[in-house]
């Protein structure tokens, strides 16, 4: 899903003639400080350079390559992981803007430093990147405080919220909350009376929005909504999460946030006896290469990231070569829930919970005849 916030926003980031009017100083002064040209007065530059410091001004090499033409150039902020989802939203982004003609700069994060996106945004402005892609998924600042970036470039911020000050400020691929709910009405649909979730840690955006789609659809349908188990994203913690599961008889439906854990809770399951998906339905969430080829192959949701990088780098092309205008128009991804052989209706019910329709074999996860190649088949 994308949305654009537009320009305008209350708080704008402050501009070189701001810090002229704030120092008592001509426009032109304030650049010969920032260039660090002669002529300028040692109290003329401790003024300008305290208006700037008050004001959060930040020079923006971007604005002066503007005269002689654009840079030409995206900055990306992102966490430095291997984990599925972020490097591959990364290679999405990398394509997108080697499409639109654009060179790339990338700025890595490291988790636990809440200062790494504003340290890193500053090391692309002195780039002089014409805009900034800020894909971070962690929430690194306290809930309680307001601590904004101030970016006088276009900015998109992909899937998570972030409190960023520019001209035109653009979000993508903010959806994981209604793919959550496509996998638990799967579950619900093929008669499960309800659905566990083994969730990703709730530091990530990610995670709680999943949890937040799971926990929706089973209020929305009258459900119990069960205690959530909490994992790292790896299949090791999927395990642990699968050993304690596999204790309670009632459980019949897991979602996972994503499909590592999925992998480590079904041979969890496997190996307490409990079959999947004759005992108990698994859905993950990514759709990584290897899910069609576990045992059984895993039902999943397949994470559009190319779709959302090609989109939302194409509106912040726009806002950098048409700042004038009104940003493009979103749209959302296609939910795409790709459906194997490790989900079917539960024990002993062959219609879903509250009489609804009878699972179809598509539905039920029954796996159809092999791919020539031996492949197991998908189906969406």
């Amino acid at each position: 899903m994308t949305r654009g916030t537009g320009r305008g926003t209350s708080s704008v980031a402050p501009r070189s003639v701001d810090v002229a009017q704030l120092a008592g100083v001509s426009q032109k002064t304030v650049s010969r400080v920032f260039n660090d040209e002669q002529y300028v007065s040692s109290d003329v530059r401790r003024r300008v350079l305290e208006a700037a410091e008050q004001l959060g001004y930040r020079r923006n090499n971007a604005a002066r390559a503007l005269a002689s033409g654009r840079t030409r150039s995206i900055g990306v902020v992102t966490l430095g992981t291997a984990l599925y989802g972020p490097a591959s939203l990364l290679m999405g982004v990398e394509r997108a803007v080697r499409d639109t003609g654009y060179a790339l700069r990338v700025v890595n994060t490291m988790e636990g430093d809440p200062a790494g996106i504003a340290g890193a945004v500053d090391s692309l402005l002195d780039q002089g990147v014409d805009g900034i892609v800020i894909s971070e998924p962690i929430d690194e600042e306290d809930t309680d405080s307001e601590v904004s970036l101030r970016v006088d470039v276009p900015v998109l911020v992909l899937g998570a919220p972030s409190a960023v000050a520019a001209p035109t400020v653009l979000t993508a691929g903010d959806g994981a909350d209604m793919m959550a709910r496509t996998a638990t009405e799967h579950l619900l649909d093929l008669g499960h009376v309800t659905v566990h979730h083994l969730a990703g840690p709730q530091r990530w955006f990610a995670a709680r929005d999943r949890l937040d789609g799971w926990r929706a659809t089973l209020t929305a349908h009258g459900r119990d909504v069960p205690p959530v188990a909490e994992g790292d994203w790896s299949a090791a913690s999927g395990y642990r999460a699968g050993r304690e599961l596999a204790r309670d008889t009632t459980v019949t439906a897991v979602f996972a946030a994503n499909d590592d854990m999925a992998i480590g809770l079904i041979r969890a399951l496997a190996e307490a006896g409990r079959r999947v998906p004759e005992d108990i339905s698994v859905v993950g969430f990514d759709d990584v290469p290897v899910a069609a080829y576990v045992t059984p192959p895993l039902t999943t949701v397949r994470q559009p990231f190319d779709t959302v990088a090609q989109e939302g780098l194409k509106r912040l092309v726009h806002a950098v070569e048409n700042p004038a205008a009104d940003p493009l128009p979103s749209s959302d991804p296609p939910v795409d829930l790709v459906v194997r052989a490790s989900t079917a209706p539960p024990p002993d019910r062959t219609t879903p919970a509250g009489g609804g329709r009878t699972p179809s074999p598509v539905a039920g996860g029954t796996p159809s005849a092999p791919l020539p190649d031996g492949g197991p088949p998908d189906r969406h």
